[in-house]
């Protein structure tokens, strides 16, 4: 009995170190394992091409490609945390990192990463990625959201074209849009199947901030004028100017792109990555141009939720995850990576890289954009996912549609969503 009870600890003990993050075979190279959300085909080759150069300069410290998927990663990520089985660098978006820095899941990279890496990215983009007294991720690729127009449509209608310079207000935008309304036609497709991030990164422009921290550092909601600029433009062009239509509310941005491309809307706002898409499934000769999202008190400051790279806390080799990150975010490392994903990268250095200034696709005017990004207003409020999906979610789908009005948003917004809040702060 003692022999098994031995041999049974023995075998548990065996099969808790294969779990672990971060492997060595006796004599052999350590293994680390990078997991990647890369999904366009570009970006995965991209990425194993990297990993490939590393591994071929780097034969005491191997790098395993993991594909993982943004569709599951938060799932995913707090099972394997939970099993002892996290990979030992993790792609994810600085928005989903809050709980999993708060509950002791993620390694703080403070003393980890050299002072080239922290000196090339912003302060602003690092503290999408700080919570409390810790650096949690590095940001390295953001994405904000732009006009993507019918060229020949705006050409016709004879309407000012926007610049990063002279960008449209939110007024002239919502002009705009109703003199290209008309005949089963729309100025503007907003989907909005996910439409709290977008209107939140959105409002910045007009000074909103809906999340206000006190002295005590409890977050509470406050739904004020400023916040209301961007959703009562969107209602009224649905609702009143019917230069936006009800049924792509519901969707998501891929949905709107047959309806855009077949002329049915003359503008829809969209992410950057977007572009990708739209050169691969539009018909020939369709002519498109990338605008800047209306500007507000503010200009065209935007909220954005980098996607960044981590440290599994229980990774057993956190300095070598941590020499990996710092190669794959070298200046000519981050401009593949961004194109490959069709993004900004956050680097100073890279961001003045050639290839993301032509004219083409739409990439200088996206650039043109990176100093007005900062994190999205929900970055470091707990209870977000929350309050999110349960208050703010359903709440302004309603006030979209036109069943509820402004008074009945901001009661839900403010009432509910505190009461939700308030749990998470106690």
């Amino acid at each position: 009995m003692r022999t098994r009870a031995t041999t049974a600890v023995v075998v548990t003990v065996l099969l808790l170190l294969a779990g672990c993050s971060g492997t060595a075979r006796k004599g052999g190279p350590i293994t680390l394992r990078f997991q990647s959300l890369a999904w366009q085909e570009d970006s995965i080759a991209a990425n194993k091409e990297l990993v490939k150069e590393w591994n071929a300069t780097h034969p005491d410290v191997r790098v395993e490609y993991v594909q993982g998927s943004w569709d599951s990663v938060h799932d995913q990520l707090l099972t394997s945390f939970e099993g002892g089985e996290a990979p030992d660098i993790i792609h994810d978006a600085s928005d989903d990192l809050a709980d999993f820095a708060y509950g002791g899941y993620l390694a703080d990279l403070t003393d980890l990463l050299p002072g080239r890496l922290k000196s090339d990215i912003p302060q602003r983009s690092w503290e999408a990625a700080t919570f409390g007294d810790g650096v949690y991720g590095v940001p390295f690729l953001q994405e904000p959201r732009v006009l993507i127009a019918n060229t020949t449509w705006l050409a016709k209608a004879g309407v000012r074209i926007p610049t990063p310079g002279q960008p449209w207000s939110w007024e002239e935008f919502r002009q705009v849009t109703e003199e290209l309304s008309g005949d089963g036609k729309y100025g503007v497709a907003w989907p909005l199947k996910e439409p709290v991030s977008a209107t939140l990164n959105l409002s910045l422009s007009a000074g909103g901030r809906l999340f206000h921290r006190g002295a005590d550092g409890k977050v509470t909601v406050r739904f004020e004028a400023a916040d209301q600029v961007v959703p009562r433009t969107i209602h009224d062009q649905v609702g009143i100017d019917h230069s936006a239509p009800g049924s792509t509310l519901g969707s998501g941005g891929s949905d709107t792109l047959p309806g855009f491309f077949g002329g049915r809307y003359a503008m829809v706002p969209l992410g950057f990555s977007y572009r990708q898409q739209i050169v691969q499934q539009a018909p020939k000769g369709f002519d498109w141009e990338v605008l800047p999202a209306p500007a507000g008190v503010d200009g065209l400051a935007q909220g954005v939720s980098p996607q960044t790279l981590s440290v599994a806390e229980d990774s057993h080799h956190k300095k070598e995850a941590a020499e990996f990150i710092d190669f794959l975010l070298r200046p000519k490392n981050m401009v593949r990576l961004a194109l490959g994903d069709w993004m900004l990268p956050t680097g100073t250095q890279a961001l003045r890289d050639p290839a993301l200034h032509t004219a083409r696709y739409g990439w200088a005017t996206g650039t043109a954009l990176a100093g007005r990004l900062s994190p999205a207003p929900a970055q470091t409020v707990r209870g977000y996912p929350e309050w999110k999906d349960k208050v703010a979610t359903p709440a302004l789908q309603s006030y979209y549609s036109g069943a509820i009005g402004l008074d009945e948003l901001r009661h839900r917004l403010e009432k509910d969503g505190n009461l939700v809040l308030a749990r998470y702060q106690r």
